[in-house]
C-alpha cells in the first residue's frame, strides 16, 4: 500500500496514482491510502458537516495510461472506498453520489465517465450504512444509496468502481448526504 501524504494544509492528499482535495469546502478529508486497484482500494476516509452536496476535486497525480496497472499511472479504474462520517447535526437517510467531468455540469454517454457502466452485476458497489442502491446513466452518473439511516456523529461506508473510458487530469464526485422529508 503506497503512504498518503497530506500535500497543502491537510486539503489534498495523495494515494495511488491520484489525488483527492476538500479544496470546495463544505467537508474535511481526514485521511487517504490504497492504490486503487480491486485487492488495493483507495481507502478516504472524511467528516461531511452539513446535509448538503459537496464536490471532492479528483486528480491525475501520475501520467495517464489506460489499462495501464499498478499503481504508477492513472489509467481509469479507480477503486474506491469512502469512510463517511455523519459530522452534521442532521440523520441521513439516502446518500447520492455523481461524477462530473466539468464542474457543475452532468457527465454525459461521450465522457467515458461513470460508475462502472459497462458492467449490470453489482459486485464493485457496497455499503456498510446503507441495504439498497441504484445507478443512474445519461445524462448524469449518478449511484444513490437508500435503505438505512446514519445518525449524526456515525459512519457509513461506500466501496465503488469509478470508470472513465477517456480519462481526464480532473474530474470531480459530488457526495449529497439526503435528510428526512417532513
Amino acid at each position: 500500500m503506497l503512504a498518503a501524504l497530506p500535500l497543502r494544509a491537510e486539503s489534498i492528499w495523495r494515494a495511488g496514482a491520484y489525488t483527492f482535495s476538500d479544496e470546495l469546502g463544505g467537508f474535511r478529508i481526514l485521511s487517504a491510502g490504497g492504490s486503487g486497484s480491486r485487492d488495493d482500494p483507495i481507502v478516504i476516509t472524511q467528516e461531511l458537516y452539513s446535509a448538503s452536496p459537496v464536490t471532492m476535486v479528483i486528480r491525475a497525480a501520475a501520467p495517464i495510461r489506460l489499462y495501464t496497472f499498478g499503481g504508477q499511472f492513472a489509467n481509469g479504474f479507480l477503486h474506491m472506498v469512502l469512510v463517511t462520517v455523519n459530522a452534521s447535526e442532521l440523520a441521513w437517510t439516502e446518500f447520492q453520489f455523481e461524477l462530473q467531468e466539468k464542474l457543475g455540469q452532468p457527465s454525459v454517454f461521450g465522457d467515458g465517465l461513470s460508475f462502472d457502466q459497462r458492467r449490470t452485476d453489482s459486485d464493485t458497489i457496497t455499503s456498510a450504512g446503507f441495504a439498497r442502491f441504484s445507478r443512474d446513466f445519461e445524462p448524469y452518473d449518478r449511484l444513490l444509496f437508500t435503505d438505512g439511516f446514519v445518525d449524526p456523529g456515525k459512519q457509513a461506508d461506500f466501496a465503488f468502481l469509478i470508470s472513465d473510458f477517456t480519462p481526464i487530469l480532473t474530474f470531480f464526485l459530488v457526495q449529497d448526504p439526503r435528510i428526512p422529508l417532513s
